[in-house]
């Protein structure tokens, strides 16, 4: 069941534009759940508390697929986010992958450099780097982003496509579409998934991705909506 792990790459969101602009549901939280072969394989909560001046975006990702009720992967990742004014200033991360590969992601604006460990050691990135962040539509403009899941810089590139309309929890609901490329890390344990991504006005309620080795697709779908 590796083939799982760098395909749930970057499906935490991770806020990237100002507060004003950033959508944020009335209860302060959205869900959503992972399916693959039409089976529900884990969950993405999100939760953004506001503490102060500071804004804290704390996500949890967890995953399990059984087979014959055997447990054959799991995946398991933590963010603690917090912004200032609007502005990205710090990340503390956990990544546990079904193998021996756990990362352990920091981030935060030093002295006019945003400065982050992960999979590439340490790095020092513009303090203006954007996270990668699908929640986040404004990132779509980016050519480069930082992915808080591994610690590392993708570039990134995207194509708008024609707007349609798709059901969730019976309701057609009118979305923008786009699809998502980014560059591969020579660590990478494969190449980077295409995403299809769904928003309606700046909120994303659908993503998609194919996976390469065995063409199954995994969809990553708002399940709070009434």
């Amino acid at each position: 069941m590796k083939i799982f792990s760098l395909f749930l790459i970057l499906i935490f969101f991770n806020i990237s534009v100002k507060a004003e602009v950033f959508p944020i549901p009335e209860d302060n939280k959205v869900s959503f759940d992972v399916i693959r072969k039409n089976k529900i394989i884990g969950n993405l909560n999100i939760k953004f508390i506001n503490d102060k001046e500071n804004l804290i975006i704390h996500s949890v990702l967890d995953i399990e697929v059984k087979v014959l009720f055997i447990p054959a992967y799991k995946f398991f990742q933590e963010t603690k986010e917090t912004w200032v004014n609007g502005n990205f200033i710090s990340i503390d991360g956990f990544t546990d992958f079904e193998d021996d590969r756990e990362y352990k992601i920091d981030g935060k604006d030093e002295n006019g450099v945003f400065i982050a460990t992960g999979m590439d050691g340490l790095l020092e990135l513009d303090e203006n780097i954007v996270p990668l962040n699908y929640w986040n539509k404004q990132m779509l403009k980016e050519k480069e982003v930082f992915d808080t899941q591994k610690g590392i810089v993708r570039q990134i590139s995207v194509e708008k496509l024609k707007n349609e309309k798709i059901k969730i929890n019976n309701s057609k609901i009118a979305m923008e579409k786009f699809i998502f490329n980014a560059s591969q890390n020579p660590k990478d344990k494969g190449p980077f998934p295409e995403y299809t991504l769904w928003y309606h006005g700046d909120e994303l309620l659908k993503m998609e991705f194919k996976n390469p080795k065995d063409k199954k697709i995994v969809t990553i779908i708002r399940n709070d909506l009434e």
